[in-house]
């Protein structure tokens, strides 16, 4: 048995770049850039103004003509305009293009119009409420790095540039598989020693979320049908999540059939709690990765995001996110065994504090959905006490 640091150490030794493919605009929200995205013009590429209201010269302001006879009127989407005599004014809308020969802009709550002509109600000021060309970035800027995760906001930006399609890495293809005689379908009424599946349908749900669409197949105990399905699967996805069936039980059958397959054991077994049986390994030939987690539900949830995820972002070459939280309680976590404890989180006046959330072992599925993360608390001699800044891993 390893203890959690060199078990998280041994699994990012095995990450692997899977590639990178070219997708429509929208189909790129939440997938990680695989090419570096360039202003391909000034931004914003005129002088824009940003109120409605009138355009002038500030050479008038100079001679201190109050009064413009309004020549013209601008809006956005128009062509420059041209301000023919810095005596006059010509009417912009907001997102108009300055016209050529003005400088500054004023909105229309700081004139009164009469008559074809602009009058100043209070002192106006060079070049105000001009968004000015190449003010935010100009062209040739580095807009989005690679290796960015795309949003929202990243969206408008390759929109901006004309991004119909995007070049993103390749996530890898994965499976889940549960194992075990008691599971049942969800839409099944279970008999009272069974219960219905969740822990593939959670895993399913949290790969949603990183963009992975997993494929999902339950294999029952026995050994000959779990090789048979195994080894095809194998030979099929990238990698390989399964849970259930690590354990020291007589139906326990995966590390044996991961041997039999010539999946190399890199571990089994870590000093951890939940999740001691946690097996890992490769199938060097295929490049097939395996993340055989144990069968309790938070278990499975803890050990998908304290390992799997950080493997898959060192995949993507993207950071692995790093964060502290205060802890709101006080354990005692004896050695050997490093404890991931569920918690809530709350903001109290710009500092994250987390409460253990009260759960009944690695097998209470309902204890998820009151936490919002785990707390890792390696074990030492000297209890956890309030106050005490300890990573967090949020879910």
């Amino acid at each position: 048995m390893i203890n959690y640091d060199e078990a998280y150490a041994n699994v990012l030794r095995y990450t692997f770049d899977f590639g990178v493919e070219t997708v429509a605009l929208l189909e790129s929200n939440g997938r990680i850039l695989a090419e570096e995205v360039l202003a391909d013009r000034d931004f914003p590429p005129f002088d824009r103004a940003t109120k409605d209201g009138i355009a002038i010269d500030s050479k008038a302001l100079e001679k201190g003509l109050e009064r413009f006879k309004i020549e013209g009127l601008a809006s956005a989407g128009m062509g420059q305009q041209q301000l023919h005599d810095f005596h006059h004014c010509i009417e912009v809308m907001t997102g108009a293009i300055v016209p050529e020969n003005a400088d500054t802009v004023i909105m229309y709550e700081h004139v009164t119009i009469a008559d074809g002509y602009a009058t100043l109600l209070q002192e106006a000021r060079k070049g105000q409420d001009i968004h000015v060309q190449g003010s935010d970035v100009v062209l040739g800027t580095v807009l989005l790095p690679r290796n960015s995760r795309i949003g929202p906001a990243e969206i408008g930006i390759l929109a901006s540039v004309g991004k119909s399609e995007v070049q993103v890495r390749k996530m890898p293809k994965v499976c889940v598989v549960s194992t075990g005689n008691e599971l049942v379908a969800v839409a099944e009424t279970p008999l009272p020693h069974q219960i219905r599946r969740s822990n593939a349908l959670s895993l399913c749900a949290a790969l949603q979320k990183e963009k992975i669409e997993a494929f999902s197949i339950h294999l029952k105990d026995d050994k000959a049908s779990i090789k048979k399905e195994l080894d095809h699967l194998l030979k099929t996805y990238d990698v390989v999540l399964l849970s259930g069936g690590v354990s020291k039980g007589k139906f326990d059958f995966i590390p044996e059939v991961m041997e039999s397959l010539a999946v190399q054991k890199v571990f089994h077994r870590v000093a951890q709690k939940p999740g001691k049986p946690f097996w890992f390994g490769i199938q060097p030939e295929l490049k097939t990765v395996v993340f055989s987690f144990p069968g309790n539900p938070v278990s499975t949830f803890a050990n998908y995001h304290v390992y799997f995820l950080p493997w898959l972002y060192r995949s993507m070459d993207i950071e692995i996110p790093k964060t502290e939280v205060v802890f709101d309680g006080t354990l005692q976590v004896h050695p050997p065994l490093t404890r991931f404890v569920q918690v809530s989180t709350e903001n109290k006046k710009g500092v994250l504090w987390a409460s253990p959330v009260r759960e009944n072992g690695s097998g209470d599925l309902t204890s998820l959905a009151l936490s919002d993360g785990f707390i890792c608390l390696r074990p030492r001699d000297k209890a956890y006490e309030k106050g005490e800044l300890v990573p967090y891993i949020s879910t």
